[in-house]
């Protein structure tokens, strides 16, 4: 098969012909149809994560059950699916109880081993990971939601439960920025969003976004306070830096929930936080880890009638060849939305 295959951390991404993935007793392999890049993708490449090399990237997919493991019971081949980025062992105590995002033995696709970048994957422990994909929903919108969109909406609906009529700050208005834009307005919420990039804040207005805050070196918690009358009262840092987790908390008003989504690597030690404001003003700090295959059928429902529409969160597709060359750069990157990959380009 064909496949981004990168030898070292931050080495040239190279397209190749390596050995199809073997299928698992207890899992699948997919015919991959479409699969999402995104931040954590790069944060990989880049040396912030624990990954084997030579490594095959890709954590956001979707696609047709080629093949099935002796032990899977659920699922059989030609049947459409797409997976958690957090695959859960399907044994603990956290998997029985529907909370496989934060099994200890999870494994996940281009991380934990070869993903999603390459026209098959192998998916372990089926039976508990995978989640059906209805004829209504194309596969590359179910691809998009393995990530950036299921963590959104668990982190907004979840963890933070974010009410109607409430303030949410969202820092940072890439892919899954604008899929917290989207699922906050659906909730019912008001939301101000933070960004660098003026593409990336229009897109966040179309989004429904009621005010936008240009990160260009303005005091950008006094500007949320003014905004919002003292402070939001959910704050979600979808980028993943000292800087936009602590002017996420610091926009927050007093007993306010901050989700943290965006990764944030200890590249130059640990990333300080604004601790001395989350005990004075009480402030609830939420992490947020994807979302258990358990929880797609409340989310893909929404999505089937029309009450979510993440396809319109997809700014474009590009092939495997693109993907190598845009990889490394991914930080870089000043496309508003997802970028998707068909590895049949």
């Amino acid at each position: 098969m064909r496949a981004v295959v990168v030898d070292a951390v931050r080495g040239h991404p190279e397209v190749r012909s390596v050995p199809v993935p073997t299928t698992p007793a207890n899992g699948v392999l997919v015919e991959v149809r479409a699969t999402g890049m995104c931040r954590s993708d790069w944060h990989g490449w880049a040396g912030h994560e624990d990954i084997a090399f030579p490594h095959v990237p890709g954590h956001e997919l979707a696609g047709v059950i080629v093949d099935v493991g002796s032990q899977v019971r659920r699922w059989t081949p030609g049947e459409r699916v797409t997976v958690p980025f957090v695959c859960g062992c399907g044994r603990c105590d956290w998997c029985r109880s529907g909370q496989a995002q934060v099994c200890p033995d999870q494994q996940q696709p281009g991380f934990t081993y070869w993903g999603s970048f390459a026209e098959y994957v192998a998916l372990p422990a089926a039976d508990v990971n995978l989640v059906s994909v209805p004829e209504q929903v194309d596969l590359t919108t179910a691809a998009s939601l393995g990530c950036r969109f299921a963590t959104a909406y668990r982190a907004l609906a979840a963890r933070a439960r974010l009410r109607e009529g409430e303030w949410v700050t969202v820092v940072g208005a890439g892919g899954v920025g604008l899929s917290a834009i989207m699922i906050a307005r659906a909730l019912g919420a008001r939301v101000v969003a933070v960004d660098r990039n003026l593409e990336a804040l229009a897109a966040a207005r179309e989004l429904g976004a009621e005010h936008t805050v240009l990160a260009d070196g303005t005091d950008v918690p006094a500007v949320i306070s003014e905004l919002t009358d003292g402070g939001s009262h959910v704050a979600v840092d979808a980028v993943g830096s000292e800087r936009t987790a602590s002017d996420a908390i610091l926009g927050l008003r007093r007993q306010g929930r901050h989700v943290q989504v965006g990764l944030l690597p200890p590249v130059e030690g640990h990333p300080r936080v604004p601790m001395a404001r989350v005990i004075g003003w009480e402030l609830d700090l939420l992490g947020s880890h994807g979302m258990a295959a358990a929880d797609y059928p409340e989310m893909m429902s929404l999505i089937r009638e029309g009450a979510l529409q993440p396809q319109h969160l997809i700014e474009r597709t590009i092939g495997l060849d693109e993907a190598a060359e845009l990889l490394p750069v991914f930080d870089q990157a000043t496309v508003a939305g997802m970028t998707m990959i068909d590895p049949s380009h």
